[in-house]
């Protein structure tokens, strides 16, 4: 489909926690479940625009969700912050960079960056080995920046006690691995009309809004729809958690795609 300037198509690529569901070994009503919504890649989410296409986060399922989800081409990584989870597949871009014959952009703190720079230090090598992966280093703070024709708008977040980023774009945020989330980001993501926010399970966690507390950001941003992602498999089985929801709010599940304005 051709997209305005001003839309996004958003596909949920992972929806679980940094184990996945199932979990290896684990033998739990969740974990054994033949509902494919229960079944859920480590979190990740590919925004398409009128002009690129742009995946938050690339974690160790990065391949496969690409493959899955039928992704062609690849403008942008944005990642939220450094952990396992989050950036483990960073290599898989090379069939991107070799099949569409470009760079990808990755946009990261400096932090992030560092953490990048050891964990991938032979992409930064200064002897290039051939095939490996090409990245456009990009730093960004909290200040808006652009991917094209879309204005990207960082949101500073607490993941315990290291600070991440999520993101606004138009009227979609999406917000993952939050624990507190100050005033001044409230008033950054008011507005939005699809929200998604991470609610890992419903006790409570150190790093990690419970679905309660994930409910109560989302009942104070008020928008028209919000998405839970981020999910583990203590939170409970995906269509018995639903009926418990207010009103306009869901579970986000792999595959699950939304459109906004």
């Amino acid at each position: 489909m051709n997209l305005n300037e001003s839309d996004l198509k958003i596909t949920f690529l992972g929806t679980g926690t940094s184990q996945g569901i199932p979990v290896i070994t684990c033998n739990c009503e969740v974990c054994q479940s033949d509902d494919y919504r229960n079944n859920r890649l480590r979190v990740s989410i590919l925004i398409e625009t009128a002009d690129k296409t742009i995946v938050i986060d690339s974690g160790p399922d990065f391949r496969y969700q690409m493959l899955r989800a039928k992704v062609k081409d690849l403008d942008a990584i944005l990642f939220t912050h450094e952990h396992k989870d989050h950036v483990a597949g960073l290599d898989d871009i090379r069939p991107f960079n070799y099949l569409l014959h470009k760079n990808i952009d990755i946009y990261a703190t400096d932090r992030v960056q560092n953490a990048l720079k050891r964990e991938f230090s032979y992409i930064f090598s200064d002897v290039k080995y051939p095939g490996l992966p090409q990245i456009e280093l990009h730093t960004i703070d909290q200040e808006p920046f652009f991917i094209g024709e879309a204005e990207i708008i960082p949101l500073a977040i607490m993941h315990y006690k290291l600070p991440i980023l999520g993101f606004r774009i138009g009227d979609f945020t999406y917000i993952t691995d939050a624990k507190t989330i100050s005033e001044e980001t409230v008033a950054k993501v008011m507005g939005t009309k699809i929200l998604v926010v991470n609610a890992l399970q419903r006790q409570t966690h150190i790093s990690h809004f419970t679905l309660d507390e994930a409910i109560e950001f989302a009942e104070k941003i008020g928008a028209e729809q919000t998405y839970f992602t981020h999910i583990s498999h203590n939170l409970g089985l995906h269509e018995e958690v639903e009926k418990e929801l207010p009103i306009g709010m869901k579970l986000a599940y792999d595959g699950l795609t939304l459109f906004s304005e």
